[in-house]
């Protein structure tokens, strides 16, 4: 995931688009306010493994359409020793806000196939290989129809069985996905890892470390920004994401995020963006995020399940802690010890695949 409120200095002579000092000082003070607390433990957990490839399991890169007939784009992995006479259970599995499938969510969606599911990782709307302009724009509503999109084609391919598919949601994904599932119940089990709540990062801040002044004035420069952007017809600025370099400076959260995302340890750059642009949304459209509410009516989903998976020293705890306490049963919150936000990426000695994938079997029903 990336840290929407640790904002980049997005090196001045190299991008024409950079951030807005408005928003660079409202979201500075949020992760400065976390810095003490938040744990780098980059180094210590180990077992880093963001670009595993199995060899108990198929991959096939796959399109479809969501419901504004945009085109998504996904990697399907089907288990290899999957029974053809049988139809198979599904996850579909979302990436962190700012990063591409290629970034967790393979991993994820190939434990999952190795455990008997039909793993969908794809790229939302306006990200990596799926469709959307302008590129690395934010649509909160688009992004948690394309769950519902990656259903609709789960659910007509032959082979799958239409009525256990559950959705998996890491960082950003988790709350695009339970905004899915308030309007979907063909989602038959939700799951988040390392929850960011976009909404709420983008209007308080961590820990409501953003007052509302700081808040109007980050959506008063977005709006003056659109003039600029409507009369040259190109994106101006960016925002948020991950720094492109370390300072003295650098707070702990920073230094988190470039350790998986500016590294051979995570970074990839998609063919629709470019190394300086990796992880930034655009500035005019982020702030519609400040309309986001992923967990009003929450307790809507139930009965059917959710899990939320949090790291013990991860600085978003809040928002998987919030979420679990705002559902309705069946729902259970793991946390994992020593694990801070972004371990549960890649980190495969920490990640609890075990949990997860018992979670969807017993969810699914699967035999």
């Amino acid at each position: 995931m990336l840290f929407k409120h640790s904002f980049s200095k997005l090196m001045e002579t190299k991008m024409k688009a950079k951030l807005t000092a408005a928003a660079l000082s409202v979201l500075m003070a949020s992760a400065a306010s976390l810095a003490a607390t938040s744990a780098f433990a980059a180094d210590a957990a180990g077992g880093p493994d963001n670009f595993y490839k199995s060899d108990r399991v198929t991959m096939e890169k796959v399109t479809f359409h969501n419901l504004y007939q945009m085109n998504v784009v996904g990697n399907l992995f089907l288990p290899k020793n999957a029974d053809p006479a049988k139809a198979l259970p599904a996850v579909v599995v979302g990436h962190p806000m700012g990063a591409v499938k290629e970034q967790s969510s393979n991993l994820y969606a190939q434990k999952l196939a190795e455990a008997g599911f039909a793993a969908l990782a794809i790229d939302l709307s306006f990200w990596g290989e799926s469709a959307g302009e302008p590129r690395q724009a934010v649509l909160p509503d688009v992004y948690s129809d394309d769950f519902s999109a990656a259903v609709d084609y789960l659910g007509t391919k032959k082979g799958i069985d239409r009525t256990k598919i559950g959705g998996l949601g890491i960082c950003g994904s988790g709350s695009f996905l339970i905004s899915a599932a308030k309007i979907d119940p063909r989602i038959k089990a939700v799951a988040t890892v390392s929850m960011y709540d976009m909404g709420a990062a983008n209007r308080n801040g961590l820990r409501h470390g953003t007052t509302l002044e700081q808040r109007k004035a980050v959506i008063a420069a977005a709006a003056e920004e659109r003039w600029k952007e409507y009369e040259t017809g190109k994106i101006t600025q960016y925002t948020s994401g991950t720094v492109h370099e370390l300072t003295p400076e650098s707070t702990a959260i920073e230094r988190e995020f470039y350790d998986f995302y500016r590294t051979p340890r995570g970074e990839f750059t998609p063919a629709s963006s470019s190394k300086d642009l990796t992880t930034h949304p655009t500035f005019t459209s982020n702030v519609k995020f400040m309309n986001f509410y992923p967990f009003n009516d929450i307790e809507t989903i139930s009965p059917r399940p959710m899990l939320f998976v949090a790291g013990e020293n991860a600085h978003s705890i809040e928002f998987s802690e919030d979420a679990y306490r705002l559902a309705a049963e069946p729902k259970e919150l793991v946390i994992i010890p020593g694990a801070g936000h972004v371990d549960l990426y890649d980190r495969t000695d920490l990640i609890p695949f075990e949990k997860i994938t018992g979670f969807f079997k017993k969810s699914l029903e699967v035999k």
